[in-house]
C-alpha cells in the first residue's frame, strides 16, 4: 500500500510533516516508527532554488515491505515549499513514471487526486528493465572514463565513499547508476538504511542448483549480488547533516552517501576515504592503502579504455542516454553486460587463486586446464588482499562453491601484457583528456582580444602623435607668417634712411628673429687674403725646389749607374775601414740617409 505525506518548510523551526495520506485518521507513522529525520531527509539543502526536484532515499526500517522511497519537491509562486513523498514497494525507477504526474501537480489539485493519478500511472508490471529506468551509465563513463572502473572496484571494498554535488537529483542518479553495475543489488537494499540492519545475511542460503541456460540461476550460483550493504554499512543517496553522528559512530564501518552541503568538504578527511565531487568531476582518494588497492592493471586499463572509447565515439550531446548510431555497441545494456562479464571473471579468478594457494599440488593440475598460472595478477593482487578483509567477501566465500572457475573461465576479459597498442591508446586518451583544442580555442580567443585591444591602443597613440605633429606644424607656420609680417613692417620703415655707403650705415638693433639677416661680403679683405696665401705658397714651392736641385746634383756626381754606384760603395767601405775617425766625424756632422748609405 502506498503512503503519501505532505511536508512544509517552516524557516523558523525547520521542516515539518503537515499531513499523511493512505493511513487512518489520527495515525502518525513517523512517531510510531521513530522516523524523526524523515522531514530532513526528504528536502535537500538548496532545494528551494529549483522549481522541481526529486531524490531517492534508503529504507526507513528493517521491514522488507518498506523499500526505498522517493521524494518530490515542488515550489509554487506565493506558496510554501512543499514535499510529497510516497513510501512505495519500488525503487529508483519509480521516478521515471512519477515525473509525468509530478508536472501535473498544481496547488489546487487535491492530495487524493494526486495519489489516484500516481497509482494509475504505476499499474504496469515491473520487470528488470524498469529497475534501470532513469539511470545513465553512459554519462557516468563519459564523465569519469577509466575512473569508472576505479569506483566500481571501490564499491566492492566497502570504504567510506562520499559523493558531493549541488544538484540532488544528479547526485542520487550517479550513486544508483554505480551500484546498479552489481547485478541484482537494486532488489536487495533492505539493509541499507542503518548499520544495525542485517536481515539479508540472516536469510541468505547457498544456491544448490545450477541451470546454465538461465542467467538468473548462473548469477545466483556465482554469489551475486555481492552484498555491500550489510551490518555496519549504510547507503544514503542524500544524507542530511542530522545523520553525521551515525557516520561518525564506531559501528559504521563503511557507507556510500551523498551530500549537497559543502560543510562535509571541509571535513573530508574525517568522513571519507574517497571523495567524488560531481561539480568538479574529480575523485580524491584520501586513504593511501585504498589508493594502492585501486590501482588499475594493464589489463584493467585495456578493458575500460575499450568501453570509454566506445561511449565517446557514439556520444550524442542532445541525447546522452543513447548512442548516436542507435546501435547496440555503446548502449546502456551493452555497458551493463560488459561489467557483468568483468565481475563474473573476477569472482572466478578469486576462487581459482584460492584454489592455487590452498593446495600445493593444485598448480600442476590447474595449469593443464588453464593457460594462465594465476589470473588474479590481471586484477591487481592488492585489491584482492583488501577485499578479503571485508564482510562482503566473507559472505561470498562462505556461500559459494569453491570451484566456480569450472563454470566461468578464470581469465580477465582483456588479459595480456602491456603492448604497443595499449601505450598508443593511453597516450591518445591522455592527450584527449588535456582538451588541447578547447584550451587552444580559449587561448586564440584571448589572444585575439589582446591583439584587438593592443591595436586600438596603438591606433590611439599614433593618432595622438600625428595630431601633436600637425599642431606643431601649424604653430610653426603661424610663427613664420608672423616673422615675415614683422620683417616686412621693419623693412618698410627703414627703407628711406638707407645710404649707399656701407660705412655710413647706422648700427642696427639686435634682431628679435631666430636667424639674423645676411650681410654683404667685403671684397678688399677677400683679395688681400688670397694674395697672402699665394705668397706663402710660392715661398714654400721655391724652398722645396732648391732642396730638390741640390739633391739631384749630389746623385749625378756619385754615379749614374748601378754598377758604378756599387763600386763606389765598396771603395768607400774600404776607405772607411782604413780611416774610421773620418767616418765618425761625418756621422757626427749629420746628413741625410742617402749620404750615409753612399759613404
Amino acid at each position: 500500500m502506498s503512503i503519501f505525506w505532505n511536508r512544509r518548510l517552516v524557516y523558523a523551526s525547520g521542516p515539518e510533516i503537515e499531513s499523511w495520506f493512505g493511513v487512518d485518521d489520527g495515525v502518525d507513522p513517523a512517531a510510531d516508527n521513530d522516523w524523526s529525520l524523515l522531514p530532513f531527509m526528504a528536502l535537500s539543502d538548496g532545494a528551494h532554488a529549483y522549481t522541481l526536484s526529486s531524490r531517492t532515499g534508503e529504507n526507513l526500517s528493517d521491514d522488507s515491505q518498506d523499500l526505498p522511497r522517493i521524494s518530490l519537491t515542488s515550489r509554487f509562486a506565493g506558496e510554501a515549499l512543499r514535499v510529497k513523498m510516497p513510501l512505495l514497494p519500488l525503487g529508483y525507477h519509480v521516478l521515471g513514471k512519477w515525473t509525468p504526474v509530478a508536472f501535473s501537480v498544481a496547488p489546487q489539485m487535491s492530495q487524493e487526486k494526486f495519489q489516484e493519478s500516481l497509482s494509475t500511472n504505476l499499474q504496469d508490471t515491473e520487470d528488470e528493465r524498469d529497475l534501470y529506468l532513469g539511470l545513465s551509465l553512459r554519462e557516468l563513463l563519459h564523465e569519469y572514463k577509466y575512473q569508472t572502473l576505479v569506483l566500481f572496484k571501490c564499491c566492492l571494498l566497502q570504504p567510506k565513499m562520499l559523493f558531493f554535488g549541488s544538484r540532488c537529483e544528479r547526485l542520487c542518479m550517479m550513486q544508483f547508476s554505480l551500484i546498479s553495475l552489481i547485478p541484482g543489488l537494486l532488489r536487495r537494499l533492505e539493509d541499507c538504511a542503518d548499520p544495525e540492519f542485517d536481515s539479508y545475511e540472516k536469510s541468505y542460503t547457498k544456491s544448490s542448483s545450477l541451470k546454465t541456460s538461465d542467467r538468473t540461476s548462473v548469477l545466483s550460483y556465482m554469489g551475486l549480488p555481492i552484498q555491500i550493504f550489510g551490518k555496519g554499512s549504510l547507503f544514503g543517496p542524500y544524507t542530511p547533516l542530522q545523520q553525521l553522528d551515525v557516520l561518525a559512530d564506531h559501528g559504521t564501518r563503511s557507507y556510500i552517501i551523498g551530500s549537497t552541503n559543502s560543510l562535509l568538504l571541509q571535513q573530508k578527511d574525517r568522513y571519507s576515504d574517497i571523495l567524488i565531487n560531481l561539480d568538479e568531476s574529480s575523485i580524491n582518494i584520501t586513504s593511501s592503502s585504498l589508493r594502492t588497492a585501486l590501482t588499475l592493471s594493464a589489463a584493467d586499463r585495456r578493458w575500460i579504455d575499450f568501453l570509454t572509447q566506445t561511449v565517446t565515439s557514439t556520444w550524442d550531446p542532445l541525447n546522452p542516454s543513447r548512442p548516436n548510431t542507435l546501435a547496440y555497441m555503446g548502449s546502456e545494456e551493452f555497458i551493463r553486460l560488459q561489467f557483468e562479464e568483468y565481475l563474473l571473471a573476477l569472482l572466478s579468478s578469486v576462487k581459482y587463486h584460492i584454489h592455487l594457494t590452498s593446495d600445493p599440488s593444485a598448480p600442476s593440475l590447474a595449469q593443464s586446464q588453464h593457460s594462465d598460472p594465476d589470473p588474479i595478477l590481471d586484477f591487481n593482487p592488492d585489491w584482492l588482499t583488501s577485499w578479503q578483509t571485508t564482510s562482503s567477501y566473507a559472505l561470498f566465500h562462505s556461500f559459494t562453491d569453491p570451484h566456480l572457475f569450472d563454470i566461468v573461465e578464470p581469465r580477465h576479459p582483456t588479459a595480456g601484457n602491456l603492448s604497443i597498442e595499449d601505450i598508443q591508446r593511453r597516450i591518445t586518451q591522455q592527450i584527449q583528456t588535456l582538451h588541447l583544442d578547447d584550451r587552444l580555442a580559449t587561448t586564440k580567443e584571448n589572444l585575439g582580444k589582446h591583439l584587438q585591444t593592443g591595436r586600438e591602443k596603438v591606433g590611439t597613440a599614433v593618432g595622438k602623435v600625428w595630431s601633436d605633429i600637425e599642431g606643431f606644424r601649424e604653430a610653426q607656420q603661424r610663427r613664420r607668417a608672423e616673422q615675415i609680417a614683422l620683417e616686412k613692417d621693419a623693412g618698410g620703415a627703414k627703407a628711406p634712411s638707407r645710404s649707399p655707403s656701407v660705412a655710413s650705415l647706422p648700427e642696427r638693433a639686435p634682431s628679435t628673429t631666430r636667424f639674423p639677416a645676411a650681410r654683404a661680403p667685403d671684397l678688399a679683405t677677400a683679395q688681400a687674403s688670397v694674395a697672402a696665401a699665394g705668397q706663402r705658397a710660392g715661398a714654400y714651392m721655391s724652398s722645396w725646389g732648391t732642396w730638390a736641385a741640390e739633391k739631384r746634383k749630389g746623385w749625378g756626381v756619385r754615379g749614374p749607374t748601378t754598377g758604378d754606384r756599387g763600386a763606389g760603395v765598396a771603395e768607400k767601405v774600404a776607405e772607411g775601414q782604413r780611416s774610421p775617425r773620418k767616418t765618425k766625424s761625418r756621422e757626427e756632422r749629420g746628413g741625410d740617409g742617402i749620404g750615409r748609405l753612399d759613404a
